[in-house]
């Protein structure tokens, strides 16, 4: 995704300072005992995680230091390819999982697929968390990040409706809400990979995927969201909002919903003057949810590639580890096990991000899509749907035209 949802769906930092070592992070000589990290947060509940998880793994391997070194976000791709350029680099990557082809095509990460094969608790990780490229498996998510359907307790109090579990249960809700006065929903109409995030749910409600490239449903799936701006429900300034400004929207109260992520939960905590909740995405059975967040992998020249394993698997894939991702940061644990733990299951607005990882989450992005393509994918897609969100054209033109880009695309 282009930096900006990167930053927001994914966590990542703002280039800011942060308590972390920095510098390039070269791995020492063989035989040393450091695990070199890099990654790049800098907010302080991030930097806090991995300073918890290197006194973590520390503590329970004598002799051994994890150095955690910050690069900024828009300098980490680049880093990477060049240190591997020179056979050099970290031992683990933390890095923005969308962009796993890219960095693995440039040689920066290696194959996990035997630590995976011997790793006894692979059964609690779901496929759509593991980055598989030409069938060979770069990187994995301790935890992830994903859209729900936030909504106004004190408006559906109002106008008598329950949250919606399904669309059509939604777009009777959104109907009530502006006879009431209010607004129906707010999202992201954006024409790239913003949009193309949150317009996927909604496509692939209808029955389209980039496996199958039915132009039916994809007008389908974007007419629908359009008549939500021929009602009134949704306003077509939307096609020139981000992920931030929907939700800061939504949190000034007027809006009965908001289609938007995990991470919303502090603007919701501190700027929302009214009663809120989480549902799923009512998506039906064929709709998918992108599973968003950080993918850690090992170093393509790392000296210590089984310690660095040891460290993904004992810190971003323990059980514990994964928990406590959710209550400093707020990321939903990707194992199964770990979703379940009563940090989360007893959270009602971490609950229903959890429970939509096994009902239908996705790979972001779908491992359908050519390494090389995933980008100009995106843009096609959102700009499909920015388009017809915008009445620039109607959602059979602007899918006709995505279908047959799309076709190009994914030879």
């Amino acid at each position: 995704m282009v930096s900006a949802l990167a930053l927001a769906a994914c966590g990542g930092g703002d280039g800011g300072t942060t308590s972390t070592a920095t510098g390039d992070g070269a791995t020492g000589a063989a035989g040393d005992q450091t695990v070199t990290v890099w990654h790049y947060f800098s907010a302080d509940n991030q930097v806090k995680l991995m300073d918890e998880y290197a006194a973590t793994f520390e503590a329970a391997h004598e002799g051994v230091t994890v150095e955690n070194v910050f690069i900024p976000y828009d300098q980490m791709n680049s880093k990477l390819v060049s240190s591997a350029g020179a056979e050099t680099g970290p031992d683990v990557v933390v890095f923005n999982g969308a962009e796993t082809a890219t960095i693995a095509l440039g040689g920066v990460l290696a194959p996990l697929d035997d630590y995976l094969g011997s790793y006894e608790d692979i059964d609690q990780l779901p496929e759509s968390v593991l980055h598989v490229i030409d069938g060979t498996t770069y990187a994995v998510q301790g935890y992830v990040n994903l859209l729900g359907l936030w909504y106004n307790a004190d408006i559906l109090a109002e106008i008598g409706v329950e949250p919606p579990t399904t669309i059509d249960e939604l777009e009777a809700a959104m109907a009530a809400a502006k006879d009431a006065g209010y607004a129906g929903i707010t999202l992201c109409g954006l024409p790239n990979s913003q949009g193309e995030w949150q317009a996927y749910p909604w496509l692939t409600a209808e029955g389209f995927t980039y496996e199958n490239l039915d132009e039916g449903a994809l007008a389908a799936g974007l007419g629908r969201v359009r008549g939500w701006v021929d009602n009134g429900w949704l306003t077509q300034e939307a096609v020139t909002w981000d992920q931030t400004v929907p939700f800061q929207t939504f949190a000034a109260g007027g809006v009965a919903f908001a289609e938007n992520g995990n991470w919303q939960m502090g603007t919701a905590e501190t700027d929302a003057t009214f009663e809120y909740g989480v549902v799923p995405l009512p998506v039906g059975d064929q709709g998918k949810v992108y599973l968003g967040g950080e993918g850690e992998g090992i170093g393509a020249f790392s000296e210590n590639p089984d310690l660095a394993w040891e460290y993904i698997a004992g810190t971003y894939l323990d059980p514990a580890g994964q928990v406590l991702a959710a209550t400093l940061v707020g990321s939903i644990p990707s194992r199964l096990d770990a979703a379940q733990d009563d940090a989360i299951g007893g959270n009602l607005l971490l609950k229903p991000f959890a429970d939509t990882i096994a009902a239908s989450g996705a790979n972001y992005p779908e491992a359908v899509l050519p390494p090389e393509s995933v980008a100009d994918v995106q843009l096609n897609v959102g700009q499909a749907w920015s388009a017809t969100l915008g009445g620039q054209r109607s959602a059979a033109d602007a899918a006709a035209t995505a279908v047959a880009s799309l076709t190009n695309l994914l030879k």
